[in-house]
């Protein structure tokens, strides 16, 4: 059976540098979930550990079959019979990297899907250190669409959201609700975050679901926080603020999205197209 609206608590984190302070936090949030009487918990990047230190991190991140914090969602889903959307946590890939992934499980704890972030954040920036998710994660190669009692569910992390043709593609696939865990820093957070998140949801008709870290981690990183629900329309419905930690429970009522699309009817009018690049002539100097 179906719904067309559900209960969804937004979980925003400060997420530390080791697994048991995390899980206790999901502990919390998962029991005020249920107590709300929320059918999903929606959680963010880098929920199951927080942990730039490379070597540190590389001492406790396991296989994704031994992963401390997915286990910890399976678990929590089964005992308060939730959706759990587990935002992402690495887990140990290939020739030593980490993945970034993560997992939908259903009520009875079962994973029924894992995505892994494809796009990594890559930067050179005259006078700074240059970034290199890539030095540390393994990028993910294919998109995730869940059909579910709740909707079709769009899986993408965080610097995904700087690409819309995935948003897009996941559109054309009918995902009524897609999730963008994250964890953005300060600057481009205060930029950029609400910017993107409202243009996406806009752009292809859809629920937006955008659980993040906030706060000063132990890591020394900083993140912006306002964990964001936008509707199909581009109204932001939730918005956590950066000094909040726990939930927020907005309801989604898939119907929002039929009326956008028709209202809107963008992926229907969509044609394909060719490009023609216009070269600079030589004209002569007199």
């Amino acid at each position: 059976m179906s719904a067309s609206r559900f209960s969804l608590a937004l979980g925003q984190m400060t997420s530390g540098a080791d697994y048991d302070s995390n899980i206790a936090v999901l502990d919390s949030m998962a029991a005020d979930a249920e107590a709300a009487g929320c059918h999903v918990l929606a959680l963010p990047e880098a929920a199951g550990l927080m942990q730039r230190d490379f070597a540190s991190a590389t001492g406790i991140v396991r296989p994704r079959e031994q992963d401390a914090w997915s286990s910890a969602c399976a678990r929590l889903a089964r005992q308060h019979a939730l959706w759990v959307h587990s935002g992402s946590s690495p887990v140990l890939g290939s020739n030593g990297k980490f993945r970034n992934e993560g997992g939908v499980f259903d009520p009875q704890g079962q994973e029924l899907a894992r995505y892994g972030k494809i796009h990594l954040f890559d930067v050179d920036l005259p006078g700074a250190a240059p970034i290199r998710e890539s030095d540390r994660y393994e990028p993910g190669s294919r998109g995730t669409v869940l059909d579910t009692p709740l909707g079709r569910w769009g899986l993408t992390i965080c610097y995904d959201l700087r690409f819309p043709a995935l948003f897009r593609d996941y559109a054309k696939l009918g995902a009524e609700v897609i999730f963008v865990p994250s964890a953005f820093a300060i600057e481009t957070g205060r930029a950029h975050w609400e910017t993107l998140l409202r243009a996406r949801a806009i752009e292809n008709g859809v629920w937006i679901v955008a659980a993040a870290q906030t706060g000063s981690h132990a890591d020394g990183r900083h993140t912006w926080g306002h964990s964001l629900v936008v509707d199909p329309w581009g109204d932001i419905v939730l918005d956590m603020g950066r000094d909040e930690t726990g939930i927020a429970v907005v309801e989604i009522d898939l119907a929002k999205v039929r009326t956008a699309r028709a209202q809107v009817p963008a992926l229907h009018n969509e044609r394909p197209y060719e490009i023609d690049l216009i070269p600079e002539k030589n004209l002569a100097v007199t």
